[in-house]
């Protein structure tokens, strides 16, 4: 992100061949299926402990203004890292940058007004039905049907848990799932902001796009709380762990992963949620949220194992 901006591409596969033969080749495949995956994990890690923490810094700014703080910070800083380029680029590379952004600023916005009215794993629970129905919808592979299918098992195992929907706030729940479909437009946009733009350069101008919106709620609805020293260190915090770092990764992963893949891979995201709302809020997990979050794990591992079984294949 610090050095000169070149365009990020990803080279074909070599043919297999008398000189390269097939078992050199196949490794690589392999390497190049999974460099992508772990990507997308450690941006799930990253993003859920974020979001723990932005929900107990809530009492201190509200969930809009925590909203705020992340989107502030997080683009000054990808603004002062990666410096984009404002000339040379297309209506359409704008327009796909804008609308990168008003995804990213509703689906944060959307996703802080349910996490602050129901618990943190269930409110990602919620929201990731919409990464799962772009997956049905996306995927031109039967089995990621299969995939899609045991990790919505587990959402709504893992939704109904305990006193079911009824014990939840229903507008925390309408918030979540509102988030799930605006996170599913990020997906969206995420991947062709970064086949139009060189490294993560989109993404600095997407992140201040978000931040240009939010930032009058953020200073209507906090106000003075917004300019704490506290406040503002641990937003800052939030910012790198929830905007900088997942959003570049899942950026670069997305270059080189299919959108379905991805998308079902985010089932993995109310199981991390789930784990950093134990650890840092203190939100226990019954018997059934665990049942429903091991099925929402076997549906993603079985994801990465067909996309780096689809790599094999293509390097015999």
């Amino acid at each position: 992100m610090s050095g000169p901006h070149t365009e990020t591409t990803v080279a074909p596969a070599p043919a297999t061949g008398a000189l390269d033969g097939g078992a050199a080749t196949a490794p690589a495949h392999r390497r190049a299926a999974l460099g992508p995956v772990g990507l997308v994990l450690a941006g799930c890690v990253s993003v859920q402990f974020g979001g723990a923490v932005a929900v107990s810094l809530m009492p201190r700014a509200g969930a809009v203004g925590v909203v705020t703080l992340r989107l502030v910070v997080a683009a000054l800083v990808l603004m002062l890292v990666c410096r984009p380029r404002l000339r040379g680029h297309s209506r359409a590379d704008w327009g796909t940058v804008v609308a990168f952004g008003i995804a990213m600023g509703g689906m944060n916005l959307l996703f802080y007004q349910a996490a602050a009215r129901i618990p943190l794993g269930l409110a990602v629970t919620f929201e990731v039905l919409g990464p799962l129905t772009l997956s049905v919808v996306a995927s031109r592979r039967a089995v990621n049907l299969l995939w899609a299918g045991l990790a919505l098992a587990g959402v709504f195992l893992l939704g109904g848990a305990g006193d079911g929907l009824g014990g939840l706030d229903p507008a925390g729940v309408a918030f979540a799932v509102a988030a799930g479909a605006m996170w599913a437009t990020y997906i969206v946009f995420s991947a062709r902001t970064g086949r139009r733009f060189p490294q993560a350069d989109g993404l600095a101008l997407a992140m201040a796009v978000a931040a240009v919106l939010c930032l009058p709620l953020g200073l209507a609805t906090a106000g003075p709380k917004l300019f704490d020293p506290v406040t503002i260190g641990l937003g800052a915090a939030v910012a790198v762990m929830s905007s900088v770092l997942p959003y570049t990764l899942e950026l670069v992963a997305l270059r080189r992963l299919p959108a379905s893949t991805f998308a079902v891979m985010m089932s993995l995201e109310p199981a991390i949620a789930a784990l950093a709302g134990f650890l840092v809020l203190s939100q226990a997990l019954s018997w059934v949220q665990a049942a429903a979050i091991t099925l929402v794990i076997a549906a993603s591992m079985g994801a990465v194992r067909t996309q780096v079984g689809r790599g094999r294949k293509q390097a015999a």
